[in-house]
């Protein structure tokens, strides 16, 4: 049963108050009465659609780049489309402007960037009915109430700021409201969780100066992707909070760095953050991460072999028949719940929140959560283990958008004046 709840604002300093007198609106929504006997599924399916459902990270520009698809009509492939994010109640999809480090490598990751948000903006010029562009926390609000998802905007891989502070205004600009410093290589700004290559040993100089610029500017700063000593620089260096956009803990997957260590966790939660808990079944369990590994070593010893180059369509073919022999350990609903309780245990309720990274992992999600329109599974799954409405309402979009605000008046305490298209 749907509980009542009373918020207050807690005994701590003003500026912190301040940030969270956002949450009271919430609160007033919060006070509804459910009806008599609601099942769980109805009760997990109402909550859904009742209350605000951010997720960080969908790799929908990348997607659509490779194959065209029409995201406001239902689709066979992908796992985001208008009808979806719509049974699902999604309402704050952000958009990941990802740019492959291959791409930046060659010198066009600039460009290559700006045609990605070019693609957002221009369904939500489409579809002005269905879908907004979103650019700050007021956005989101507005469009929520006016029943739009909303598409904010991440960008993943710092490349495009190509060691300028002006082009991380420029991004601020066109809506860039996150950065993933690094992808899977290291680049001008921070190495790589993927990348054994550790060039800086963390953040280069250049990483360490775009901190305290993105937080000038109210752009978020993401540590997924970066390795254990960029994270900890972050840390130090960030004066607002700061987000995982996409991880999971390490805990349930060792030796897995793009993961999170339990120290990682705490200390984002110190610094007044959010982890966002990623459903890509390789970041959730052992077995699945064990899998990866072995058939990514099975492709680059069939690739070696032929001499094939990256992008090679045998290789394509080469994964599609191991999976078929070889057929994928996929992790379940209960996993993600596991990674969701051992967030708060180390960090509280108040710093986890879901980045799906649905479209970015490919067929390898969780039984029970395919695609967006199953945001309802885990609702259903959080009050099966005991999470009050509030604490649902906190992880399925309260805690980023908590974050996002601190970011913004940060950002106005320097100076800077927040964008918004509302």
């Amino acid at each position: 049963m749907k509980k009542k709840l009373s918020f207050s604002i807690p005994l701590l300093p003003l500026s912190r108050r301040l940030h969270l007198l956002w949450l009271l609106p919430l609160a007033a929504a919060c006070t509804s009465t459910p009806p008599a006997d609601e099942d769980p599924a109805a009760e997990a399916q109402r909550l859904a659609q009742q209350y605000l459902i951010v997720d960080t990270h969908i790799d929908v520009p990348y997607r659509t780049y490779r194959q065209p698809a029409d995201i406001s009509q239902s689709a066979t492939d992908g796992q985001f489309d208008y009808p979806r994010a719509l049974a699902g109640g999604l309402n704050a999809a952000f958009m990941s402007i990802y740019v492959p480090p291959a791409i930046d490598e060659a010198g066009h990751a600039f460009s290559f960037a700006e045609a990605s948000i070019d693609g957002v903006e221009s369904v939500a010029a489409a579809h002005p009915q269905k879908f907004a562009i979103a650019t700050c926390t007021a956005d989101v609000q507005a469009q929520f109430s006016n029943s739009l998802v909303s598409l904010p905007m991440g960008m993943e891989n710092g490349g495009p700021i190509a060691g300028k502070i002006s082009n991380l205004e420029h991004f601020y600009k066109r809506g860039i409201r996150y950065i993933t410093l690094a992808h899977s290589k290291s680049n001008h700004i921070s190495d790589s969780s993927y990348d054994p290559n550790e060039r800086w040993q963390g953040l280069s100089a250049f990483g360490k100066t775009l901190i305290g610029d993105m937080n000038r500017l109210g752009v978020m700063v993401d540590v997924s992707h970066i390795t254990d000593r960029a994270f900890w620089q972050v840390i130090e260096l960030s004066k607002a909070p700061v987000i995982a956009s996409h991880s999971s803990l390490r805990h349930f997957t060792p030796g897995f760095h793009r993961n999170m260590s339990d120290d990682m966790v705490a200390a984002l939660a110190a610094n007044g953050g959010v982890i966002q808990i990623n459903f890509g079944s390789s970041f959730l369990t052992g077995a699945a991460r064990d899998y990866s590994n072995a058939r990514t070593e099975a492709l680059r010893a069939y690739q070696l072999a032929r001499h094939l180059p990256d992008g090679d369509p045998a290789l394509r073919a080469f994964m599609v028949t191991y999976t078929r022999q070889n057929p994928y350990p996929f992790a379940a609903l209960d996993d993600v719940l596991d990674h969701i309780d051992r967030a708060v245990q180390l960090a509280g309720i108040d710093a986890v929140g879901i980045g799906s990274d649905y479209d970015g992992v490919g067929d390898t999600l969780p039984v029970g959560l395919k695609d967006v329109s199953t945001y309802p599974n885990l609702v259903a799954g959080l009050l099966q283990r005991g999470y009050s409405e509030a604490d649902v309402a906190k992880i399925l979009g309260g805690n980023l958008m908590r974050v996002w605000r601190e970011v913004e008046h940060f950002a106005a305490s320097q100076g800077s004046r927040v964008l918004c298209r509302s």
